[in-house]
């Protein structure tokens, strides 16, 4: 059977496309920003690749299953081809739910933020406990080389993304995938190109809620507002919490960075980790994953040794190159929240040595203008700014760079930015590029730059 995938490089397509091809499945696909590490991914597993959404790319005799990405919307050429010729489509998410998560055990990780490196994190910990989970994260785990596989037990670790499952159906990606268990790391507003307010994102965590039977388990962060606030709608499955002292499993740091930490179980210490990554966030990343594990019988104790191998996932703090002992990282930003948070991490982490960061606001939330008040604040770990001033965004990045002052610079030209972090940078820096896109291949000209 063949299938075609409009949208394939996204993080979700290009997984599903994965899980496809290992189910048998002759997989192509479609896109119109085709780049790493996605399509090196799809590449290597066979996965043909077309650049664009020429029509030409499908016929009307196509005797083959259409995913459509929630990327494309009416008016895009492939779309009107496929609704004008009576073409078969689902949703990805469809499509996943009916072929591969059916009869298994669905272990959901819901939230803002954190739910790529949570994700990974969770598998890897089953992994190690020789599990052999299958899984689709929206990320390459670096443990695994993949965003996506297939597994050879019941138990599936999925990132359930709340953003829309696509033009023909406005739900949340999540209310397809039927959990059993389900963790949820933390809300927050985002997504304001689909959700009018916090009521919106509130009513389809509870849809999914409402989803999970009595025998399962929701693993929630004590402290959240919003979490709660989406419990009182109604609950009908028994929970556990988490968080940074607070909660039934807490985590208390060892380091000011966080590489090192103590894991409790109602206020007994019952494991300690050390590991490569950095920052509270990654600290209560972990501890969600732990304590999601232990509701399936692990040890405590034993993911926390599988912490210590831990890799991270590409494009989270990735550290790419050390460059004349400048360091540069490539990071998946797409909120303030997890900015300052990553930010703040390093800053605990490399001490006085500065930061100099490279944004593009590039998410449709940010450059809608919705975090405007909250931007400049999550950028004040930098010593540094550079912002990118692509064309059609409603963000006033004056604004931004009046607040932050003498440190921040405004760039129409990425070009500008490369010579400007090239010249400025020195021994002992960390420079930190910021963007949920490819940004032009900013990433590696910079490194070739400082290497020339």
């Amino acid at each position: 059977m063949q299938i075609h995938i409009l949208g394939i490089c996204g993080t979700f397509m290009g997984g599903l496309a994965l899980l496809a091809r290992q189910l048998g499945y002759t997989v192509s696909g479609s896109d119109k920003n085709i780049f790493p590490p996605m399509s090196d991914q799809l590449a290597n597993a066979g996965i043909e690749l077309i650049e664009g959404y020429s029509a030409s790319q499908l016929n009307a005799s196509m005797d083959s299953i259409i995913i459509i990405g929630n990327a494309l919307s009416r008016g895009n050429e492939c779309v009107e081809f496929i609704l004008n010729e009576g073409l078969k489509y689902t949703s990805g998410p469809q499509w996943l739910a009916e072929h591969v998560l059916a009869d298994r055990h669905v272990l959901a990780v819901a939230g803002t933020h954190g739910k790529t490196t949570t994700s990974s994190i969770l598998a890897w910990i089953l992994e190690s406990a020789g599990k052999q989970p299958g899984f689709l994260i929206g990320g390459v785990a670096e443990n695994f080389g993949l965003s996506a596989r297939l597994g050879d037990s019941e138990l599936f670790v999925i990132e359930a993304d709340e953003y829309d499952t696509a033009f023909f159906d406005k739900r949340s990606k999540f209310i397809h995938y039927r959990p059993k268990t389900l963790l949820i790391n933390n809300i927050e507003f985002d997504h304001a190109d689909i959700f009018a307010d916090m009521g919106a994102i509130r009513r389809e965590f509870h849809h999914m809620i409402r989803t999970l039977p009595a025998q399962g388990q929701i693993v929630l962060r004590q402290d959240d507002t919003e979490i709660s606030r989406i419990i009182e709608m109604g609950c009908w499955t028994p929970r556990v919490s988490f968080g940074i002292g607070a909660g039934d499993w807490t985590a208390e740091p060892l380091a000011d960075d966080y590489c090192r930490f103590c894991i409790k179980h109602n206020g007994e210490e019952v494991g300690q980790v050390e590991w490569n990554l950095i920052g509270k966030h990654n600290c209560e990343n972990a501890l969600a994953a732990l304590t999601t594990a232990a509701q399936l019988g692990l040890e405590p104790a034993d993911a926390c040794r599988a912490l210590t191998d831990f890799k991270s996932v590409k494009r989270r703090l990735q550290r790419l190159a050390c460059v004349n002992d400048i360091t540069v990282y490539d990071d998946f930003a797409h909120h303030p929240t997890a900015i300052e948070t990553t930010l703040h991490g390093l800053r605990m982490n490399v001490g006085r040595q500065r930061i100099i960061t490279i944004l593009e606001p590039r998410s449709n939330t940010m450059k809608m203008g919705v975090h405007q008040d909250s931007l400049a604040q999550s950028l004040s770990e930098s010593d540094q700014v550079m912002l990118y001033q692509a064309e059609n965004i409603k963000l006033d990045l004056n604004r931004i760079s009046t607040e932050l002052g003498d440190k921040c610079r405004i760039y129409t030209q990425i070009e500008e930015i490369i010579q400007a972090a090239a010249t400025q940078s020195r021994a002992g820096d960390h420079i930190v590029i910021m963007s949920n896109g490819a940004f032009d291949n900013i990433h590696q000209r910079l490194i070739e730059r400082l290497q020339a």
